[in-house]
């Protein structure tokens, strides 16, 4: 087995959140390039190390030197290296002059096609590369490779990094690699945990760098293993309080790229300031201080927090205190603010919202709360829910913006309004809707509860997507400032998942029409329409084949409340016997109306005088016959029913087509047949195009 390659860089504290995608970037790059130049085989195994002060990989299996190869190169085609007689030409000699060959290896080259003719190949035994002699490029690949915007000079160097390097260790085995990159020749000396190591630390094999940062260095260099103590750290203080933590993955590996040697202490706070809505102190807490508040099984903020420190004390205390005077001046700013904001009325910052530019081809934010008021109180009424609520609620929807804790904490907007509002005395629905007219806020995000919220939730993001894109801010590829695709997959959620009745098209040219005259471009009802279609599309392609969501999308419905009913409708006709010949003759008898009838034209009714072959009369029947069971299952939206009746309509169909031409002579005839084939399709593609099923 060939040696471990060891490389790491050693700096100074580098971006926290930044640091899982560094090392990922930095590692990978290493792998692939020595995959490139043979001195790893297949799909080598590797371990990243990354800590505030240092970004590493260790590879196992790395070769001194790859094994001679060949590698082929094309010189150039034939009819430009021999002229007519087959000789030699003056561009060949030359090429194979600068290739350092003679003549004497023209008849060793291989001739082979190359494109549209043929063309002379050499082929060379090369020596391996050398990993003494390749790694300096390595490095700088992957130096250069790094997703790192920003980059910082220091000291006299030219050299630029995230943060300053001082120190680069590449170990092949225990063999230093006599590498160069940034200034720094390589070495087999790092430096260990900034307070609690006692010296630098040498690391006498590649195999051994690990063990040897965690014994003498108090470093965990691992980013998984410093992480996985974290969580076990923190999950055994909350387990000892009966409590649970409040912070997702994000605040613990910012914590993990902050920390070498992970300490998970306690701290507390006066129970005066819980007061305070707990949202506005646990954010203070994770986003300030980085702190992992408790909650208790009520789901309640508790007076105690966990920290994770960087260091190892006999005694903590020093570190606790420190941190807890530091959090009493954050929470009582947040109690301050959450007082102040208390002497005013929610309703009372509404017009103040005049001096707020929303966008400056648009208006105020006041101008859009009265918008906002319009299409919320339209939509309300459809969804058969009080008006002057859904109104009130869209007027105090915006107000909370004013407020001193919203100026501090701008990820409370919503939740502040919330609790204000029921300060106020408003009544709980709007309250409540001020904060839920925000969801989902993003993807797998919980929707709005309740008709109130609801309707502010569409207005808020369907004003949004109106106004912006009429005034021909449309996203395109991954640009997109104003969150348009969040805002209308926000819509369609709750559209299809709380199976709201309403009309897409309706609600968006009513919030269209909200907006001043001649703001709104012409054609913009019809753009964001088609455009949440496509959002639509990808919404459903998570449970739904490609091929069903075209079928029931094919006449772009503009109600969404039924298609999860009918996706699953048509996952069940696609089971049954009848479904592939159905499907088939379905698109036949699209092609066929569509190459026959004009865009347009209005067909004859049926005339049973004019049905002349048995299998065109038994056809009618069997229509007339399933035309009432399947039209009273569709009325009952019982979809899956009127597909299953449907079903039986495939033996005459095809014995209609195998014994009837259609285009007959006749044109009346003609036309009663086109009719009956008009009718049919009407029928069959209520709940979804199926000829859009046939493969």
């Amino acid at each position: 087995m060939s040696p471990t390659l060891l490389i790491e860089l050693f700096t100074e504290e580098l971006p926290p959140k930044a640091l899982p995608k560094l090392a990922a970037s930095f590692a990978n790059t290493i792998v692939a390039e020595l995959r490139q130049r043979h001195l790893v085989a297949g799909e080598p195994d590797f371990e990243v190390f990354a800590s505030p002060r240092r970004l590493g990989v260790a590879v196992k299996g790395v070769l001194g030197q790859a094994a001679e190869r060949e590698v082929e190169s094309k010189v150039m085609s034939v009819a430009v290296a021999f002229d007519a007689d087959g000789r030699p030409t003056v561009p060949l000699k030359k090429k194979l002059e600068s290739l350092g060959l003679t003549e004497a290896v023209i008849p060793s080259l291989t001739r082979k096609p190359d494109g549209k003719a043929d063309a002379l190949f050499l082929t060379q035994r090369v020596a391996g590369d050398q990993l003494a002699a390749a790694l300096s490029g390595i490095l700088t690949e992957a130096l250069r490779k790094l997703p790192a915007p920003k980059l910082m000079r220091w000291g006299s160097n030219e050299v630029q990094f995230v943060r300053p390097v001082h120190g680069l260790v590449a170990l092949h085995g225990s063999e230093v690699v006599p590498a160069e990159v940034l200034g720094l020749s390589a070495g087999r000396t790092t430096g260990g945990h900034r307070f609690l190591s006692q010296g630098a630390v040498e690391i006498a094999d590649a195999d051994s760098y690990a063990a040897s940062l965690r014994e003498q260095g108090k470093v965990i260099a691992s980013f998984e293993a410093r992480r996985a103590a974290i969580v076990a750290a923190l999950n055994a203080k909350a387990a000892a309080r009966q409590a649970t933590i409040a912070g997702g993955d994000a605040l613990i590996d910012e914590v993990t790229g902050l920390v070498e040697w992970p300490v998970v202490l306690e701290g507390s706070f006066e129970a005066e300031f819980l007061k305070v809505p707990q949202e506005c102190l646990i954010l203070t807490m994770q986003q300030n201080q980085k702190y992992f508040p408790l909650l208790d099984a009520a789901g309640k903020l508790t007076n105690h927090y966990l920290i994770v420190s960087n260091l190892e004390t006999a005694d903590p205390s020093f570190i606790i205190n420190g941190n807890a005077r530091v959090l009493r001046a954050r929470l009582s700013d947040a109690k301050f603010f959450y007082e102040q904001d208390q002497k005013h009325r929610l309703d009372s910052r509404v017009p103040r919202l005049e001096n707020v530019v929303y966008h400056n081809k648009i208006g105020s934010q006041l101008a859009r709360v009265g918008r906002l008021e319009t299409i919320a109180a339209a939509i309300a009424a459809d969804l058969g829910a009080d008006q002057a609520r859904a109104s009130r609620a869209a007027y105090l929807a915006k107000a909370d913006l004013l407020s001193d804790m919203v100026g501090e904490f701008p990820e409370l907007q919503g939740i502040m309004g919330t609790y204000y509002a029921h300060l106020d005395g408003e009544a709980a629905e709007v309250a409540d809707a001020i904060e839920g007219h925000y969801h989902p806020r993003f993807s797998g995000d919980s929707l709005p509860q309740g008709p109130i919220a609801q309707a502010v939730s569409l207005a808020d993001k369907l004003e949004t997507l109106v106004g912006i894109w009429g005034i021909g801010l449309i996203p395109t590829g991954d640009k997109d400032p104003y969150a348009l695709r969040r805002a209308a997959l926000g819509v369609l959620r709750m559209l299809v998942e709380e199976r709201l009745p309403l009309d897409l098209k309706t609600v968006l040219a009513q919030t269209a029409a909200a907006f001043p005259v001649g703001v709104v471009a012409e054609g913009t009802v019809e753009g964001v329409f088609g455009f949440m279609l496509e959002r639509l599309k990808n919404l459903l392609a998570a449970d739904f084949p490609a091929a069903d969501i075209e079928a029931v999308l094919a006449d772009a419905p503009s109600r969404f409340d039924e298609l999860n009913a009918r996706l699953s409708a048509v996952a069940e006709f696609k089971a049954l016997p009848e479904a592939a010949a159905l499907a088939a003759a379905n698109k036949r008898i699209r092609n066929i109306l569509k190459k026959n009838v004009a865009e347009g034209t209005s067909l004859p009714a049926i005339s049973a005088g004019l049905l002349q072959e048995a299998a065109e009369r038994a056809l009618h029947g069997a229509l007339a016959e399933v035309q009432g069971p399947v039209e009273s299952a569709l009325a009952a939206r019982d979809y899956t029913a009127a597909l299953k009746k449907l079903a039986s309509l495939q033996a005459p169909v095809d014995a209609f087509f195998d014994s009837v031409m259609v285009m007959a002579e006749d044109v009346a005839v003609r036309n009663n047949r086109l009719s009956l084939l008009a009718a049919l399709s009407d029928l069959m593609n209520r709940v979804a195009d199926i000829s859009l099923l046939a493969e």
